[in-house]
């Protein structure tokens, strides 16, 4: 883009580079703050997921040895509402999981063993923290996004805006300089010719 080779111009470049100097910082500081976050949760994403692992193999043992067949399925309990509240990370709204509520198909309590409440309080352990991982997965999808945005913003101000507010800095600058130059020289010139002319005229 063209710009105009003038001393206003010159200020207003100026003070441009001052600016994304002064914002550079900031969003370099938050894009490594997504970052550390992202690896943070993926962290406490593979956690959770092992914790859940972990639980239903034990479950599946633990049903495998008391179970009767056809007594207990996985379709015995049900998500009902999955509890979130909102956090804030580097100005990044996310969901965070503080729970979740259940529904039991109901059974009759003379015909079906004690160990159904117990299997269904393992079950309902294994899905809360499948829910948990699942909220975990979203805030890193929401954090990647915006790491995204900032990113880009960081190359925009390092590799385009910044050289290239220098450079018209550095042209209007050298313009200015030459026509201060030109400016002196024709005033050197216009004097001279005055006092040619003031030497030749006739007194």
């Amino acid at each position: 883009m063209a710009i105009k080779l003038t001393k206003n111009e010159l200020k207003s470049q100026k003070e441009s580079l001052k600016m994304y100097r002064r914002y550079l910082p900031t969003l370099q500081l938050k894009k490594q703050q997504l970052q550390t976050e992202i690896r943070d949760i993926e962290l406490r994403a593979r956690e959770v997921r092992k914790n859940r692992d972990r639980l239903h193999a034990e479950f599946e043992a633990w049903i495998g040895v008391f179970g009767e067949p056809g007594v207990f399925s996985e379709d015995t309990i049900k998500v009902r509402q999955i509890k979130t509240s909102m956090g804030n990370i580097a100005g990044v709204s996310i969901p965070i999981f503080s729970g979740a509520e259940f529904d039991r198909l109901a059974y009759d309590l003379f015909k079906t063993p004690l160990w159904i409440d117990t299997a269904s309080d393992r079950l309902e352990k294994v899905l809360s923290l499948d829910l948990e991982a699942k909220i975990l997965d979203e805030q890193v999808q929401l954090l990647q996004r915006e790491l995204r945005t900032t990113t880009q913003r960081v190359n925009l101000f390092e590799k385009v805006k910044i050289p290239e507010t220098r450079a018209n800095i550095k042209k209007i600058t050298v313009y200015l300089g030459d026509q201060q130059v030109a400016s002196v020289v024709r005033g050197k010139i216009s004097k001279k010719n005055l006092e040619k002319v003031v030497e030749e005229s006739p007194e």
